[in-house]
């Protein structure tokens, strides 16, 4: 016993992650994967099967599935990849000057409190923020009160409940999940590298793209992971900025749950949302192994 007792102190160690992965994330995943396979009944609840055998022998089971191929949810799924793409390539571009700026050209006095500017949204609640914007794209809001008296438009615009606005929700909510990665990979840059770059003959954008923007790789790709799969899922944004013109697959899961109560076709909906970000994750980083290998 007493020799085994120093082979099972790592597993006593890791016990603690292990029952908490288990407990919520697994179990509850686990729960959601034998829904997807139930069927709703008349009432709102789970339907009992009573014959398995035909159950499944029948196809039945993947019902739920099937359903979701349907035209219209597959147009949902689509809207949201897309959304999920453009929102990230617009974070990328708006947090990369930004964070540029921030770890390289910004004056040392002023780094820490634009630093803190670009922190402050986290100290705030996400659905708060998203309700002041609501209030900004509003016909009376405060954007379409400064085009009027800019005499820029004689009408107020119908700024709030489009796919617009949305997309204005999105990139402002995910944007600091873009800046932080980013500005850490740029303040890590050995600046002897751009200035050997310079003494070789390299100009301003020559250095950028064959040192600056290799070397930073690592942080806009974490930037990239941390907006995607959020902005995949987001349901808040649409569902106060968009209405019922901009529904997401984030909004129609929330429905199947909520309004619908059909939990085995939300549950089969979540699954191969979830199954959707774990293969373009996967894609991602066989990609990135790959592209290290030649590098070494």
């Amino acid at each position: 016993m007493a020799d085994l007792a120093p082979r099972s102190r790592p597993f006593l160690l890791l016990l603690p992650t292990w029952l908490t992965l288990g407990l919520f994330f697994v179990l509850p995943l686990g729960i959601v994967l034998i829904l997807s396979f139930a069927q709703r009944s008349p009432t709102g609840s789970i339907s009992p099967v009573t014959d398995w055998w035909a159950y499944i022998s029948s196809g039945k089971f993947l019902s739920n599935y099937a359903q979701s191929l349907d035209g219209l949810y597959l147009r949902i799924f689509w809207r949201s990849l897309w959304m999920a793409v453009l929102t990230t390539v617009l974070c990328a571009v708006i947090a990369y000057p930004a964070a540029y700026y921030l770890a390289i050209a910004a004056p040392t006095r002023w780094k820490g409190l634009l630093l803190a500017l670009a922190v402050i949204p986290f100290w705030t609640s996400f659905l708060v923020r998203t309700y002041a914007w609501m209030l900004i794209l509003r016909t009376q809001g405060l954007a379409n009160d400064l085009l009027i008296a800019a005499h820029l438009i004689k009408e107020p615009l119908d700024l709030l409940y489009n796919q617009t606005s949305v997309m204005i929700g999105l990139v402002y909510g995910e944007l600091p999940f873009m800046l932080l990665p980013v500005y850490a990979s740029l303040e890590k840059l050995d600046r002897s590298l751009l200035e050997a770059a310079s003494d070789l003959g390299a100009g301003k954008w020559s250095r950028f793209w064959r040192v600056t923007l290799p070397l930073t790789a690592p942080g806009l790709a974490a930037g990239t992971v941390l907006v995607f799969v959020p902005s995949l899922g987001q349901f808040v944004v649409s569902d106060l900025l968009g209405g019922s013109r901009s529904m997401l697959i984030g909004n129609m899961i929330q429905n199947q749950f909520t309004t619908a109560r059909n939990q085995p076709f939300g549950s089969a909906l979540a699954l191969e949302l979830t199954l959707l970000v774990l293969l373009l994750l996967i894609a991602y980083a066989a990609y990135a192994r790959k592209r290290g290998e030649e590098l070494l």
